[in-house]
C-alpha cells in the first residue's frame, strides 16, 4: 500500500481556499512556481527557504496524526507499505518523526524530489512501487489529493481517496472523484473497510 497522506496540522491546513486546493499533491517547486504565475512576479530568493523552515516549525509544535491511521497500519502490519509523497524527503522526515512513525516506514518512505516528474504523472508511484517490489497493478494507494489520483490511476494502481484530513472541504470528494479514484472513504475506518475487501 502506499500512503500520500497520514497526518494533519489543524490551523495551518483547515484554512485553505478553492485556489489553494490546487497545490495538494504538488512539489514545493510547482507550488513556488504557481504563486509566481498568480501575482505575476518572481518571488524574493528566500522565500522558499524561510516558508519552508516556517512550516516545519509549526509541524515541530502541532502536527497530528489522522485520526485512526495507527490501527489502520497495524491491522495490515503483514501487507508491504510505503510512502509516495510529493512532499520533500526533510519534510517527510520531521512529519513521521514528530508524530513517532518512522519505524513504521523505515527505508520505505519516496519523495517526488526524487523522480523526473511530479504528480499528476505517474513516475512516484511506479519507482515505489518497484522499489518495494510490488507492481502497480497490485498496489492500493491511499490519496487525498487530485493530482495524486490521478497519478495512482496512471501508474495502474487502484485508488481509495480519503477525505479525513483537517484540510478536506465538503466537496472534495467530487474533485477525487473525478481525478478518477475508484473509491472514496471519510475515515480511516472505512479505508479498512475498502482495503480488507481489496485483499480478500
Amino acid at each position: 500500500m502506499d500512503f500520500s497522506c497520514f497526518g494533519y496540522h489543524p490551523d495551518l491546513e483547515s484554512r485553505l481556499t478553492f485556489q489553494e486546493k490546487w497545490v495538494l499533491g504538488k512539489r514545493f517547486s510547482e507550488i513556488l512556481a504557481e504563486i509566481e504565475r498568480t501575482v505575476g512576479r518572481k518571488l524574493p530568493l528566500s522565500f522558499g527557504d524561510q516558508y519552508q523552515a516556517r512550516t516545519l516549525d509549526r509541524f515541530r509544535r502541532s502536527l497530528l496524526p489522522i485520526a485512526g491511521v495507527r490501527k489502520f497500519i497495524s491491522r495490515f502490519d503483514h501487507v508491504p507499505r510505503c510512502i509516495a509523497s510529493s512532499s520533500s524527503p526533510d519534510r517527510l522526515a520531521l512529519c513521521l518523526d514528530v508524530m513517532n512513525m518512522t519505524s513504521l516506514f523505515h527505508g520505505r518512505v519516496f519523495s517526488a524530489s526524487n523522480v523526473e516528474r511530479g504528480k499528476p504523472y505517474p513516475d512516484i508511484f511506479l519507482h515505489a512501487s518497484a522499489s518495494i517490489g510490488i507492481p502497480p497493478n497490485a498496489c492500493i494507494v491511499i490519496e487525498d489529493s487530485p493530482s495524486g489520483v490521478t497519478a495512482a490511476r496512471a501508474a495502474g494502481c487502484t485508488v481509495v481517496g480519503l477525505l479525513a484530513a483537517g484540510h478536506i472541504r465538503e466537496d472534495h470528494g467530487a474533485y477525487l472523484k473525478k481525478a478518477g479514484a475508484h473509491y472514496l472513504a471519510l475515515d480511516y475506518l472505512e479505508t479498512e473497510r475498502i482495503v480488507a475487501q481489496l485483499l480478500d
